[in-house]
């Protein structure tokens, strides 16, 4: 699926700016992200990148401006307003730069940890209801396992995550966030510990997840080429600061795009 041509938000970043001991990590930042598109957020290293993925999903509390998430009900929060757990409530859900599994469960368990969420029953049904809360959990199990074939890697779903490749773990990642149900998915250098083949099989992987799961994903991604080949619109900052915000093939002719990356006027691929 394609950004809708109405162009419904999803997500609104506006004059966004948040300091470490006097130093701006993000300047006066706003861009805006369309329902199920794919946005690249992109500048070079300590550019503020990681530091507005933290704003959006609260573990840092921004200085000033307003970041405002649109469900798909039209309902629209003010992030800023709550605290880093409520945020999963609002069907936002992310990934790290190191990839957070916890390495002594299966990767089935480990994959099982993101239906918490989403579970039918409350606490107390849980502790006195026997036979709903395992209908849940069977039904989670069920789920699980269709998300670990629709990534390819359901027949490892007993094995140790800790003891799987790389690869394997970012895609365990990755199938653990699906099972919120998410609207928003934030990625963290998705591709980061990837060899070529495996960056290949991410982009058709991110392409798949925003058409089958009707989600929107933002991420962050020093890979240019990935970047370039799977994002609808990308924002480019550097410092901290906005420079340009467009198509892929704008934000690669782009001169200013060009002199943050290169040094001075180039291509970027």
């Amino acid at each position: 699926m394609t950004p809708s041509k109405t162009k419904e938000l999803a997500l609104k970043i506006e004059d966004v700016s948040i300091a470490f001991g006097g130093l701006k990590a993000v300047d006066n930042l706003s861009f805006a992200i369309e329902r199920h598109e794919i946005f690249g957020l992109i500048g070079p290293n300590g550019a503020g990148k990681t530091t507005i993925f933290n704003c959006i999903t609260q573990f840092y509390k921004a200085d000033s401006g307003s970041i405002h998430f649109i469900n798909a009900k039209g309902k629209e929060t003010d992030l800023m307003d709550l605290s880093v757990h409520e945020i999963i409530d609002e069907g936002i859900v992310r990934t790290f730069q190191n990839v957070e599994l916890i390495r002594e469960l299966s990767i089935m368990d480990n994959v099982l940890i993101g239906a918490h969420h989403v579970m039918k029953q409350p606490l107390l049904g849980q502790l006195f209801n026997r036979k709903a809360i395992r209908k849940d959990e069977a039904e989670s199990r069920e789920k699980a396992e269709k998300i670990l074939a629709f990534l390819d890697i359901e027949h490892l779903k007993d094995l140790i995550a800790g003891s799987q490749p790389y690869g394997v773990q970012k895609k365990v990642e990755i199938a653990r966030t699906l099972m919120s149900d998410p609207e928003l998915i934030i990625l963290d250098e998705p591709a980061a510990g990837l060899n070529d083949t495996e960056t290949k099989e991410l982009a058709m992987r991110i392409k798949q997840i925003r058409e089958t799961y009707q989600t929107t994903i933002l991420l962050v991604e020093h890979d240019m080429r990935l970047v370039m080949d799977i994002c609808d619109h990308i924002c480019a900052i550097s410092f901290g600061k906005r420079i340009a915000v467009g198509t892929p093939k704008e934000i690669q002719s782009n001169p200013e795009v060009q002199k943050a990356y290169l040094g001075e006027e180039g291509e970027l691929e």
